[in-house]
């Protein structure tokens, strides 16, 4: 709803909902269809029913809308949101002062909610339950818990790695959603709006050529954009066609595949240094001077998804198409350590 917005956030202006290209409304949301309608069914039952959406854990890659996407359920329902993240929550009086000034039925949105400290996690477990904060007066013996009674209000996490959950918090979400990378045809639509949005003119092919690099990430698709208009503006007629983007796309050292330096630059260590693996995530994280955090969420889930690294329970292997990407002559011994690993397995 247009009013939810500027509840929202009342310092808004006409400049800034102009100058941001993301969504408001779940039905200008592009992409992920299957989370949207599930999500637009249990808003609209719980608004018939005049309750709080029961609390929701969003899971997927880092930039394919999670925060968007929480942001949008607070407008949509109406209601004021209140964002942090977890590894902001050092204290559970952290945590304590953001919940005893919540409204009723509004929205909490925790990003990175695997980061989150297991003290203050602990507080969180009566309050998503039965809407209860424990409170600890004093140290020692002496000390005494009151319990405060909370309004009921939605929790939406956010998180790019499930498994690093604690099951008692995963457990306490009624609603758990998995969002994908994008579809190209989605990402080419994301890229219209938002040029429309930023003012720049985009052909159909020069948004296809920057879709097709993306890597399947709304996130990285504008970044891609907004860098893109800088080489039409000044290089160019100021118009992204095909011929445009793919210039600009290369001097980013950009890929077809939308592998970045530091991509390749993963896959010809695991090749060249470790004989194509089995090698650990720590390890190539050292290697690449990247941190362990950056190799795990934003670059292995991609290089995994096109195949050209496989997890093992030793580490991991670069496979043969990934030989194939950097133009190196196959290594068969990656092949046999990736056999004995399935092995190991049964």
């Amino acid at each position: 709803m247009a009013q939810g917005e500027d509840f929202l956030n009342p310092n808004f202006t006409e400049a800034d909902r102009h100058s941001d290209i993301r969504p408001k409304t779940i039905d200008k949301f592009i992409g992920q269809s299957k989370v949207k309608q599930k999500l637009q069914v249990y808003m609209q039952a719980a608004m018939k029913r005049g309750d709080a959406l029961d609390h929701v854990l969003l899971c997927g890659p880092p930039g394919v809308g999670k925060t968007t996407l929480a942001n949008i359920i607070a407008c949509e329902l109406a209601v004021g949101i209140t964002t942090t993240s977890g590894p902001i929550l050092e204290r559970q009086g952290d945590l304590a002062a953001i919940l005893t000034n919540i409204s009723p039925q509004s929205v909490l949105f925790v990003d990175e909610i695997h980061r989150i400290n297991r003290t203050v996690e602990e507080i969180l477990y009566p309050a998503l339950e039965d809407y209860k904060l424990d409170i600890i007066l004093g140290k020692g013996p002496a000390a005494k818990t009151i319990r405060l009674d909370l309004p009921k209000f939605t929790l939406i996490g956010a998180t790019t790695r499930q498994g690093m959950l604690s099951a008692p918090l995963r457990d306490r979400f009624g609603v758990v959603l998995f969002m994908d990378y994008y579809e190209t045809e989605d990402l080419v639509e994301i890229l219209k709006n938002a040029s429309q949005t930023l003012n720049v003119k985009i052909t159909d092919d020069g948004a296809f050529e920057i879709a097709r690099r993306s890597r399947g990430t709304p996130r990285i698709a504008t970044r891609l954009l907004k860098r893109v208009r800088d080489f039409a503006e000044i290089k160019y007629e100021g118009v992204i066609d095909k011929k445009v983007a793919d210039y600009s796309l290369n001097l980013l050292e950009i890929d077809q595949l939308g592998l970045d330096a530091i991509d390749n630059k993963i896959l010809s260590t695991v090749i060249e240094k470790y004989d194509g693996g089995p090698v650990s995530g720590d390890t190539i994280s050292i290697s690449v001077g990247e941190d362990s955090d950056t190799i795990y969420d934003v670059y292995e889930p991609y290089l995994i998804k096109l195949g050209f690294l496989q997890r093992t329970p030793r580490g991991r292997v670069a496979t043969r198409l990934a030989y194939n990407h950097l133009k190196i002559a196959y290594n068969k011994k990656s092949d046999g350590a990736f056999a004995a690993e399935q092995q190991q397995l049964f």
